[in-house]
């Protein structure tokens, strides 16, 4: 038995492929996502206005002003320095005078007649726990003549109850420290430094100088008045 003919009107016609078509689609799909972001580019930017450009006048007028700080800093720099210096002179024409009190004190018509004489001794505790001194030393027997010699110093005090006497190489550290030398006419002040040992608690300083043509002097000041501020 043969198989029934197909019925012409149900014929089944294969489906034709057409590329173009589907490049077409995609080429549409890619100018409309470039659409989408240059107009989104554009929103975004629209509220940021772009700078304008300064007028020749403003120029002018910024650059004016940026000088004018610039020397304001440089002027209040100047004055500044220059109110530091002031006080520095201040300070050192202050100590001038009282040099120059002390000395006329000293060879004045009303001075005691005096030799080489240690006439004030000054400790001043340091940041690193040393104590810097300050000796005076005066003579006006011989007046324009230069006196020379040495001075050293040594410090007595207690220690776990027990009295100690520092000399002049342990107060430095060095047990053969040379003096500290001399030269003046009427007077000098001599400044070093010196340390106490720990748990050390100190009485008394006491100087002595020795002079190179022969005469010694010694003199002990108590540390609680060589440790009080002394104006000349």
């Amino acid at each position: 038995m043969s198989a029934p003919a197909p019925d012409p009107r149900f014929v089944i016609v294969p489906a034709r492929r057409h590329p173009w078509l589907w490049a077409g689609l995609i080429a549409v799909l890619w100018l409309g996502s470039l659409a989408a972001v240059w107009w989104l580019m554009g929103t975004s930017d629209a509220g940021t206005a772009a700078p304008a450009t300064p007028s020749p006048g403003q120029a002018a007028q910024a650059q004016q002003l940026a000088t004018l700080q610039m020397s304001d800093r440089i002027s209040r720099q100047a004055n500044r320095e220059l109110q530091q210096t002031l006080a520095e002179r201040e300070e050192e024409v202050a100590g001038l005078r009282a040099d120059v009190a002390f000395y006329e004190r000293l060879v004045g018509a009303t001075g005691q007649r005096r030799g080489l004489n240690v006439h004030e001794i000054q400790m001043r505790r340091d940041n690193d726990g040393s104590w810097r001194y300050t000796a005076t030393l005066t003579q006006n027997i011989n007046r324009g003549a230069v006196t020379k010699g040495d001075l050293t110093l040594s410090v007595e005090g207690t220690r776990d109850g027990k009295l100690v006497r520092l000399d002049w190489g342990q107060l430095l550290q060095k047990p053969q420290a040379p003096p500290q030398r001399f030269e003046f006419r009427y007077f000098q002040r001599l400044e070093g430094s010196v340390l106490l040992p720990q748990g050390f608690v100190p009485g008394r300083v006491i100087a002595r100088v020795r002079a190179d043509g022969g005469g010694n002097a010694e003199q002990a000041f108590a540390w609680d008045v060589a440790t009080t501020e002394t104006t000349q």
